[in-house]
Formats: C-alpha cells, sequence, structure tokens
C-alpha cells in the first residue's frame, strides 16, 4: 500500500480481481496486482546518469542494433524486481526492443543462466523519449543481498547521444543483433562503462530502504578494478547484509568521477543532479554526501585566485550543502555529511596554504554547524597524523588524492551502521542492542572504547551453579543493556571438557548478533612455538570459526596476544602469514587483566564469602578505572589526542557479574561504545588493519609509565 492508504479500502475492490492479482505464477509473469497494492520498492543498485561521450561513448559500429549485456551487484535482496532505464541525456527518442534479466554466472564475462523477460506496460518493447527515464514491469525474480545481475537491452537504433555512467568498475559486453536471452554472447566486445541502465530496485519489508552514497571520484571509486567491488559503498553495502537488523537496507553508489558541487565538469554539478540521484530514487531515507575537493582544487588548479574568490568559494559550498539537506528533509531524508578529505601533494591540483585554509572551513561548518544530521569525519580517518593536510600514507593510492583499496575499505568501515537501525528518526540518538553502535550527535568528542571478549567459548573455572552458556548470556544482555557494540573472539579447542555447553555459548554470543574473530585453534604463545605452528593453529581455527561466524567478516585476529614475537624477524613471519589469509588485527589499547578476577571470585562462590567478592568488586573496579586513565595519558603523549581504545576482556565468571557496574563506570568516566570497526578506522590502527605494513602493531606501549595495577587482594579465599 501506499503511504496514508487504509486497508479499509480493499473491501471496494471486487473479488474477482483481487484474487486475479494473488495468483501470480512463473518467472516473468507481469503484476497484475492494483497500484495500491503495489510492494514497497527501494533500490538495491544505481548509478549517476551522465553523457556519456568521447572516449566513453560506444563506438558507432557498436552503438545500434545490438545487445547490450550488463552486470551489477546488487546490495538489498528482494522477492520481486523492476528495471529503471534513463535517456536522461539524449535528445531524441531511444527505442528498446527487448530487455531481459538474469543470475550472472560470473561477473567478467557475458554468461548468464536462467532469467525472465521483461515487460514494459505488457509490451516486450518501449520507446524511452529524449530526457525522460522509464520503469520496467516488475517481475517475480528473487534475489539474495549481494546477488550479481545480468541486465541485457536490445537496442535497435543508436542513442544521440548516449546516456550512461563511464565509471562501472565492471565488465559489459555488446554483441550485434538481439541476443538478450542467450546463456552467452559469443564473439562479444567488452567495455567497462554502463549505459542507459539507472537503478535496479526490489521488493523490500515495510521498513526496508536505501542509502545514497552521492559525490566524486572518491565514492565513484577510482583505481578499483573491474569486478572487485571494493569501494568505500561497496564495504559499507557488505556490512550492512551481514547484520540481520540493516539486511534490508539498500545501498545506491551516486558518485561522479571528478564531480563538483557547484559548476558542471565530469557530469552535471551536484545541486543540478542531486533530485535525480538521491530524491527521486525509491527508498532513499538516507542520503551521505562527499564532495567538494574538486570545487576547492579546480579554483587554483590553472591560475592563482585571488582573496575574495577563495572567500566566495567557501560561502557558496556551506550554502550549497544547507541546499541540500533541506531539499532531502523535505522529503524525508536524512543527509550524513562526510567531511573533505585531504589532498595535499596532489600535481594535478597542486594546491597549497590558502586551499587547505578553505578546506579547514568547509570542514568546520560539517562538523559543527548542525545542517547535517550525522557527520562522518573521513578527513580525520584518512588523514596523516604527522601531515593532516595530506593522506595517511597507508590509505594512500598514491595520487595524494584517491584513496588506495585498503583506503576504502577503511572508508566504509567507518560509517556507523546505528545510524541505519529502526526508524530514520534515531538516527542522531544512541540506540540499538547487543552489537550495534551507540551513535553519537556529530561532532561528539567524547574518548570512545571498542569492546572485544577473548577466550570464547570460555576462560577459567565457573561459580557453582555456573555454565558457560550462563556467562555468555549474562555478558550479552548486560551489553544490550547499555547499548554497547562487541567483538568476540573464538577458540575453537577450549571447552572440550563440555562440548556441548561450549556450542551453545558460542551460539549465545552469536544469537545476541556478535561478530567473531580468530585466536589461534588452543590459544598457543608465538614466542614459544615459533611462526610456522602459529600459523597452523591459526588456520586450524578456520572451520570451527567460519561455520559459527557464517555471513559475516571473521577475518580479524586477536593480535598480538601472548607474545607478538621476540623477534622482528619472527614478529614479522606472523603479520606476513596473518596478511595473507586477510586478516586485521585486533590491536589492544586497553587493559587491566580482568581475567586475574575470574579463579579467585570462583574460589570465593564455593566458600560463601560474601565480604571477599566485595573486596573483588572494588578493586576491579578500581582497576579497570587505574587503567582507563592510564591509557589516556598514554596517548596524549604518544599521539597528541585520545584514540578509540580497544578494550581487552573475557568471557569469564566474574566479567558476566561485573560488566554491567563496568560498563556504567565507563560511561560516567565520559566514554562512550563504539565497535571495534569503527575504533580501528582511526589511523593510528593503520599497522593493524594492514599487516603488510610494518608492525609492531600499535599497542600504546611506551611513556608515560603506566602505574601498577592492585589486580584481586591477595590470599582471598585460599
Amino acid at each position: 500500500m501506499t503511504r496514508g492508504s487504509s486497508p479499509l479500502r480493499l473491501k471496494r475492490w471486487p473479488a474477482a480481481l483481487i484474487l486475479s492479482a494473488l495468483i501470480v505464477t512463473g518467472a516473468g509473469a507481469r503484476d497484475a496486482v492494483p497500484a495500491r497494492l503495489e510492494p514497497h520498492w527501494i533500490a538495491s543498485w544505481g548509478s549517476s546518469q551522465m553523457i556519456a561521450e568521447g572516449e566513453n561513448a560506444l563506438q558507432a559500429d557498436r552503438a545500434g542494433a545490438i545487445t547490450l549485456r550488463q552486470v551489477v551487484r546488487l546490495s538489498a535482496g528482494g522477492a520481486r524486481i523492476r528495471v529503471r532505464l534513463s535517456n536522461a541525456f539524449g535528445t531524441r527518442p531511444l527505442a528498446i526492443g527487448g530487455a531481459h534479466v538474469a543470475r550472472s554466472v560470473a561477473p567478467g564475462t557475458p554468461q548468464i543462466e536462467g532469467g525472465a523477460r521483461l515487460t514494459f506496460s505488457g509490451r516486450a518493447d518501449a520507446v524511452i523519449p529524449a530526457g525522460a527515464e522509464i520503469y520496467s514491469d516488475s517481475v517475480a525474480f528473487p534475489v539474495a543481498p549481494g546477488a550479481d545481475l545480468a541486465v541485457s537491452l536490445y537496442l535497435p537504433d543508436a542513442a544521440s547521444p548516449q546516456t550512461g555512467h563511464p565509471g562501472a568498475r565492471a565488465t559489459s559486453f555488446t554483441l550485434a543483433g538481439d541476443h538478450v536471452d542467450a546463456a552467452t554472447l559469443a564473439g562479444a566486445t567488452s567495455t567497462t562503462r554502463w549505459y542507459a541502465l539507472a537503478d535496479i530496485e526490489v521488493s523490500g519489508a515495510a521498513n526496508a530502504g536505501t542509502i545514497v552514497a552521492i559525490g566524486d571520484s572518491i565514492t565513484d571509486g577510482y583505481g578499483v578494478k573491474p569486478e572487485r567491488n571494493n569501494r568505500w559503498p561497496d564495504v559499507l553495502a557488505q556490512r550492512l547484509r551481514a547484520r540481520p537488523a540493516t539486511q534490508a537496507i539498500g545501498v545506491v553508489n551516486a558518485g561522479i568521477g571528478g564531480n563538483r558541487m557547484l559548476l558542471d565538469g565530469l557530469g552535471p554539478n551536484l545541486l543540478a543532479r542531486f533530485d535525480r540521484d538521491v530524491i527521486a530514487r525509491s527508498g532513499v531515507r538516507w542520503a551521505i554526501v562527499l564532495e567538494g575537493v574538486n570545487d576547492l582544487g579546480v579554483l587554483t588548479r590553472d591560475a592563482p585566485a585571488t582573496p575574495a574568490q577563495h572567500a566566495a568559494i567557501v560561502a557558496q559550498m556551506t550554502a550549497g550543502y544547507a541546499q541540500l539537506v533541506a531539499r532531502a528533509h523535505a522529503h524525508g531524508i536524512k543527509v550524513i555529511g562526510g567531511t573533505v578529505m585531504p589532498f595535499g601533494g596532489n600535481d594535478y591540483y597542486h594546491p597549497g596554504a590558502v586551499n587547505e585554509a578553505d578546506r579547514q572551513a568547509v570542514n568546520r561548518f560539517i562538523r559543527t554547524s548542525g545542517v547535517f544530521d550525522s557527520v562522518i569525519d573521513f578527513d580525520r580517518l584518512m588523514r596523516d597524523p604527522a601531515h593532516p593536510d595530506r593522506l595517511a600514507p597507508a590509505y594512500d593510492s598514491g595520487d595524494h588524492l584517491h584513496p588506495s583499496e585498503a583506503g576504502y575499505r577503511i572508508m566504509g568501515e567507518a560509517v556507523p551502521l546505528a545510524l541505519f537501525d529502526g526508524n530514520a528518526s534515531t538516527s542522531r540518538a544512541g540506540i540499538g542492542a547487543a552489537g550495534r553502535v551507540a551513535v553519537a550527535p556529530a561532532g561528539d568528542r567524547r574518548p570512545a572504547i571498542a569492546l572485544t571478549f577473548d577466550d570464547i567459548p570460555a576462560h577459567g573455572p565457573l561459580a557453582p551453579r555456573q555454565t558457560r552458556v550462563g556467562v555468555i548470556r549474562d555478558i550479552t544482555a548486560a551489553l544490550a543493556k547499555a547499548k554497547a557494540p562487541a567483538f568476540g573472539f573464538l577458540n575453537a579447542g577450549f571447552g572440550l571438557d563440555a562440548p556441548d555447553d561450549a556450542a551453545r555459548a558460542i551460539a549465545a554470543w552469536r544469537a545476541a548478533g556478535l561478530p567473531l574473530g580468530n585466536h589461534t585453534y588452543s590459544h598457543v604463545n608465538l614466542d614459544q612455538v615459533g611462526a610456522p605452528a602459529f600459523a597452523a593453529e591459526v588456520t586450524r581455527n578456520e572451520a570451527a570459526l567460519a561455520a559459527a561466524a557464517k555471513g559475516t567478516d571473521w577475518h580479524w585476529f586477536r593480535y598480538p596476544f601472548l607474545a607478538e614475537g621476540s623477534t622482528p624477524a619472527l614478529r614479522d613471519a606472523a603479520r606476513t602469514a596473518l596478511h595473507e589469509r586477510g586478516y586485521r588485527a585486533a590491536a589492544v589499547t586497553m587493559s587491566f587483566n580482568d581475567f586475574k578476577w575470574n579463579p579467585v571470585y570462583a574460589a570465593c562462590a564455593v566458600k560463601r564469602d560474601t565480604a571477599a567478592i566485595q573486596a573483588l568488586e572494588a578493586s576491579f573496579l578500581a582497576d579497570a578505572r587505574a587503567a582507563a586513565l592510564a591509557a589516556r595519558a598514554r596517548a596524549q603523549t604518544q599521539v597528541g589526542r585520545d584514540i578509540p581504545y580497544v578494550l581487552l576482556m573475557h568471557v569469564g565468571a566474574f566479567d558476566a557479574r561485573m560488566l554491567p557496574r563496568l560498563l556504567a563506570l565507563y560511561r560516567d568516566m565520559g566514554f562512550r561504545f563504539v565497535t571495534l570497526q569503527d575504533a580501528e578506522a582511526d589511523p593510528y590502527y593503520a599497522s593493524a588493519t594492514d599487516l603488510s605494513l610494518p608492525g609492531p602493531t600499535p599497542a600504546l606501549a611506551g611513556p608515560p609509565s603506566a602505574p601498577a595495577l592492585a589486580g584481586p587482594p591477595a590470599d582471598l579465599c585460599l
């Protein structure tokens, strides 16, 4: 039903019509459903349209009487699909002689399997007027989240001019003649462009929605190779579909390489295209805006600018942001602002100190004006702490403007997923359950802690009547109540004395929506076993880990733990082995040795010594507080600021008892809780998230000297 319709209106439809609307058989059957019963449509894939000219256009001998097969990766899934085709920049009608959708057998090839013919108002062909776009009829064609879909069009005549998107980062195919439903296109010619294809929409649940990431080449994914699908919006889409709470959310990449906010360049300017690329798309509830670097760079690319011109571009850009947000809000769309990333050292724009001052002024507006519903500080995330006007070397593609693939991954992982939990109106408040980020309002400067728990499914002895699954459930319940995300690390070789309880404990962790990473099979010490045995333990743990963490990214390794290698050679060998298997390190930058309390508590619980247990509680909280203050002092000394701290804890008996009070303590100290991914998106963790970089893994070792932690009182309950 459409917004504002009432279920009572169904009574006005003749019973026979309703029955015929419900009986739709066979893939490709056209909807017989009245308009008011249309599915809830959301955009699952889309691209920004522009004139395809020069090298971006199909050559004249390939532009007409051809089959054009284009492969795209969807974000959200659905039971029905429809396709939006575009002739937005054409000056004469564009004929569609036939259209077909199918599953791509192997992206990068024209091979398909199965599929369904598309129709347009019941017809197999259609004509798109100049400057217009059209929908296909919807078709029953179930697609899974992340599916690769091939859309084949027969174009009897050449478009004039062509409408498309040059930055496909995917391979398309053309072949003379009408072959839209052919299983392959023998002799086809390949291209890395998209043409006439604007959107793939899926039928979603009532609470489904779409995020449009709109921007320039950094969003479009400059430098990403075809079929790799690792632009930062791709990474965001992967994360969304890995969480039950966000699986129904689609992501559309509306980036255009070279695009500007204020003036046309490569593609229409952002203010001109915002309505078509964001507001007009089905199901859009959020837009992430990351654009402005080309406006700033072009200002002085060819000649110096006057002070008045510098002041004018900042004023015009900030006014432009405000316009975009106002237009989006008028349609119920939340807008998340991305700060403009550094481009110092770029040879094309050769920015100087005044350009950098302009960028800082624009970013100050984004962070502090309150215009945006939330802010993602890509600048702070991606800049080199030693040279804030430049990208961090670990994230720089080499041109000092575009991120590397590692940089795109960091960007995609930095977007807090809790922005998209629940209703759109919650996006500025702390929300969520276990595993969700409590999102702070834009500009929140409170220090952050990412909670991590080692030794799942069990650590240390239990108190009477405790079980491992009970410990896990107590911990996950405390996390949910505090709206604190957490990441766990599995030792599949633990808990074998009670395998059923261990299995239930692991299942309880995952049932709470919490991710898992690798902690080796049996908790080996690198210094004691050497690099080959260490790598073997990592690999041995993977089968159980992959089964438990199915559908999520489990390639996070708790490292360093126990030891990172007594020599650089040993350390580097271990880092190389982890890197080759695709791991990132879950570094530790805050710890108070919580595991020490678990055996003492178990002994005191056996004796029912309440006074001793109270002493344990007090000492536990005191050491936690002291360690947090020490970590902040070290960060200020070594980094010059707070970093997001990664806290090491364990799934032990006393941890389960104390976690509610511990989380309350951290909140009272002014901390907020973030995910491990969000914490390690900070540049400080570059050598943890990219193990090809030189070690050691960041650990805040060094000055000032940390105070000695007291630990549990001696001789209790012996």
